[in-house]
C-alpha cells in the first residue's frame, strides 16, 4: 500500500491518483463514503464570484474529455468504491447537471440502491451573468446503499431531532426532509485556503451524523480541503481521504491540526457543535 502523506491519529490522506490509490486497499474496508467527484463544469465560460466575472475553470481536473470517456472515469471510480465499502454500507455523490445524472445512471447500473437525491439548495448563490437561464442555486447529492438488501445506516430519530430545535414549537415531530438550504462557504472555513468546489462543514455534518456511527470509517476519494475528514474528526470517526493535488492536502491538513489545538469540546449529541467552532 502507497505511504500516507499524512496520518495523525485516526486521520490520513494519500496524494495520488483516486483510482490507483482505490486499487490498493482491500475489500469491504468503508462504513461510509463521500464523493465529491468532478462535475465537468470547465468549459471556458463565466460566472460571478464576489460581484465579479471570473473564468468558470478550475482546472484539467474538472474538464470533460467527452461523453464515453466522462462515463468510463465515473464508472470506474464508482467500481473501485463498492469493492471497497462494507456491504451494509452507504455512498454519498454531489454533482449538479453537469455530472448527476451520469453518476444516477452508473450507481444503478452498478448494482447500488438508490435511497435519496437530496437538494442543496444555495440561498446565497451568485446570480448567472448571461441572462439566458434560470440562476443555478441548488446541488444535487445521491445517496445509495451497496446493495437492494444492505441494511443502511440511517439515524432517523437524530436527523428529526434535528429538525425540530426546541425553540421551533411549530416544527415538532416533522420528519427532515430532503431539500436543505445551506449557504455557501463562509468566510472562516476559507481562512487556510480552500478548494474550489469546497463544501460547507454543514453539509457534511448532516450527511456524516444521518449515516453512520461514532468509530466508523469513511472515505473520501476526492477529498480537496478535507472537509468531509474535519467533520469526521469533531464527530469521532475516521476518515480517510485521497486528493491527486498536494496544495489541497496541505489546505486539509492545516485544518486538521487547527481542529486538533482547539480547546471546544465536540458531542456527537449536540447538533449545535460545529456552528459552536465556525
Amino acid at each position: 500500500m502507497i505511504k500516507p502523506y499524512f496520518q495523525e491519529e485516526n486521520f490520513i490522506l494519500y496524494h495520488g491518483d483516486a483510482l490507483n490509490i482505490l486499487n490498493q486497499m482491500e475489500n469491504n474496508k468503508f462504513d461510509l463514503i463521500f464523493a465529491d467527484p468532478p462535475y465537468f463544469l470547465s468549459n471556458d465560460g463565466v460566472t460571478c464570484k464576489s460581484g465579479k466575472m471570473v473564468s468558470v475553470n478550475k482546472g484539467d481536473w474538472d474538464k470533460s474529455k467527452g461523453f464515453n470517456e466522462d462515463i468510463s472515469f465515473i464508472d470506474s471510480w464508482l467500481k473501485g468504491c463498492k469493492r471497497v465499502l462494507k456491504e451494509d454500507g452507504s455512498i454519498w455523490v454531489s454533482g449538479t447537471l453537469h455530472n448527476i445524472y451520469k453518476v444516477g445512471y452508473l450507481l444503478e447500473k452498478n448494482d447500488f440502491h438508490i435511497i435519496n437525491d437530496i437538494i442543496w439548495f444555495k440561498p446565497n448563490a451568485p446570480p448567472n451573468l448571461s441572462c439566458k437561464y434560470f440562476t443555478h442555486s441548488h446541488e444535487v447529492v445521491l445517496w445509495a446503499r451497496k446493495s437492494k438488501i444492505s441494511q443502511h445506516i440511517y439515524n432517523y430519530e437524530k436527523m428529526k431531532k434535528w429538525n425540530n430545535p426546541k425553540d421551533k414549537l411549530k416544527n415538532t415531530d416533522k420528519q427532515m426532509r430532503s431539500v436543505w438550504s445551506i449557504p455557501l462557504i463562509p468566510n472562516n472555513e476559507k481562512k487556510f485556503g480552500k478548494h474550489p468546489t469546497q463544501k460547507p462543514l454543514e453539509l457534511l455534518n448532516r450527511i456524516i451524523s444521518a449515516s453512520s456511527n461514532e468509530g466508523d470509517l469513511i472515505l473520501d476519494p476526492f477529498t480537496g480541503s478535507g472537509t468531509t475528514g474535519i467533520v469526521c474528526s469533531i464527530l469521532k470517526r475516521e476518515f480517510i481521504g485521497i486528493d491527486s493535488n498536494k496544495e489541497y492536502l496541505d489546505v486539509a491538513i492545516k485544518r486538521f491540526k487547527d481542529i486538533r489545538k482547539s480547546e471546544l469540546l465536540f458531542s456527537p449529541e449536540d447538533q449545535n457543535h460545529l456552528m459552536k467552532y465556525i
